[in-house]
């Protein structure tokens, strides 16, 4: 399947030109992109301080049709000045300074069947749906290390969560019908035993578990000392009976989170229409951009002012020198992909594509535990999606607005942590996104006049 994914060869798509703007119909979608002005004040920055801030580092969002701000182009922004007065935001404090990081439960023999939930469907796809493995919670727990640097990060012991009955009697092996489908199975914490509901997933991927129970099991055990706690599973999990699954959720007031590995695992990039070749940071792809507007024939305009203009022929010029952090990641991506073709069907490879998925979702989560809103200023990390097509488009980074909000509430200083992400980065360079990413990062520090201290 992995093959059919991606574009190899003559055919493959070199992403000449990047658009740093929303595509044409975000104007259609009645999303106004706020003026450069308006967003500067919105990052806590005077306008004429804020040449950091340019669109060939930090792009608009794409708003393709179907995407979440397409959807819902007045979401309200949230600047930070309004996050500060946010009066339901947790604040970091001496004693609450810790991210707690829990892996997937363990499983009592009793339930054993509750592993084979983890699996999709077998008979839906091809051999290679078990190719890949789901990441570690210790990889996620590096990336967020770095991602919020300047916070603790410990993990919870592996015996803190237990998949169990829900009965307190051991069910009857012969119950085939409890098997597969008990409606209740136990998730056992060092506090109570909590009922999470099960299902088969609508589309028949998946069996699934009940986000909101899980997450009633994670505020249970959440330690003195946690600022958040962020929960990995492997299971597919659902949130209202109308929903047909999801991928993450935070309850930022009660400070924990739950995302699940499962629909990122890259077999099912087919069946979710996932475009593994425009993903980040190849999604701002020009031509891409076009033909996900039904082929649109039009300049990519923005919906709001502009800050660099189109060229004679109505096109974004991407000819910059030195090259922006966006062509940067690009360039580095393609040549990682180009160099390793075969690799793509290798579970190594599959397996650390998976993982760098996760660790975005992780992070967006997390961020919802901070208090910060869903990004309607940039591309971002914080971004909402409307669909795991979508997901893969969007950058791993904080926009200009976010990333302050961050860093007032962890206090940590930008460029350290900028080093500490591209410290991970170079730790898993064999990986596309985290290949990118590391480059988007060095120019960064670049811009910021501190040399890299990690080289390639």
């Amino acid at each position: 399947m992995a093959s059919r994914t991606f574009s190899q060869g003559a055919n493959s798509c070199q992403h000449q030109d990047l658009c740093f703007e929303p595509s044409l119909h975000a104007e259609e979608a009645g999303y106004r992109r706020p003026t450069a002005q308006q967003r500067a004040a919105a990052a806590g920055k005077a306008k004429n301080g804020a040449t950091d801030m340019s669109d060939s580092t930090f792009p608009a969002p794409l708003l393709l049709p179907g995407d979440d701000l397409y959807t819902d182009p007045r979401h309200p922004p949230q600047s930070l000045r309004s996050w500060v007065r946010e009066k339901d935001r947790n604040e970091v404090t001496n004693t609450r300074n810790v991210i707690y990081i829990a892996g997937q439960p363990r499983t009592a023999a009793e339930v054993g069947f509750v592993c084979d939930w983890e699996n999709p469907i077998i008979d839906r796809f091809d051999d290679s749906v078990n190719a890949a493995t789901p990441p570690s919670h210790k990889d996620v727990a590096d990336y967020l290390r770095a991602f919020y640097h300047g916070m603790q990060l410990k993990s919870l012991p592996a015996k803190t969560f237990l998949f169990t009955s829900w009965e307190d009697e051991r069910p009857k092996s012969k119950r085939k019908a409890e098997s597969a489908n008990p409606g209740l199975i136990g998730l056992a914490t060092s506090i109570e035993k909590v009922g999470i509901r099960t299902r088969p997933g609508p589309d028949k991927i998946f069996h699934q578990l009940n986000l909101n129970d899980l997450l009633d099991a994670a505020i249970s055990v959440l330690p003195d000392d946690a600022y958040a706690l962020i929960m990995i599973v492997n299971h597919d999990i659902y949130e209202d009976e109308d929903d047909d699954f999801c991928c993450g959720r935070a309850y930022g007031g009660s400070r924990v989170a739950v995302v699940s590995t499962a629909r990122y695992n890259p077999v099912l990039d087919e069946e979710h229409n996932v475009d593994r070749e425009h993903s980040w940071p190849a999604s701002h792809c020009k031509a891409n951009m076009r033909e996900c507007c039904a082929g649109d024939s039009g300049p990519m305009r923005s919906a709001g002012n502009k800050t660099r203009k189109p060229n004679s022929a109505g096109e974004i010029d991407d000819n910059l020198s030195p090259p922006s952090p966006l062509r940067a990641a690009v360039s580095k991506s393609q040549d990682l992909i180009s160099s390793s073709a075969v690799q793509q069907v290798e579970p190594t490879w599959l397996s650390n594509l998976w993982l760098s998925r996760v660790c975005q979702t992780a992070s967006h989560e997390l961020g919802h535990c901070f208090g910060i809103d869903h990004c309607v200023y940039y591309a971002c990390v914080m971004q909402g999606t409307a669909s795991l097509a979508e997901d893969v488009r969007q950058p791993p980074y904080l926009c200009p607005v976010d990333l302050a909000k961050l860093l007032r509430a962890t206090g940590a200083k930008e460029k350290e942590r900028y080093e500490a992400i591209l410290g991970f980065c170079k730790e898993w360079r064999e990986t596309p996104m985290f290949a990118a990413l590391g480059a988007w990062v060095g120019h960064r520090i670049g811009d910021l006049g501190a040399p890299s201290k990690i080289k390639d």
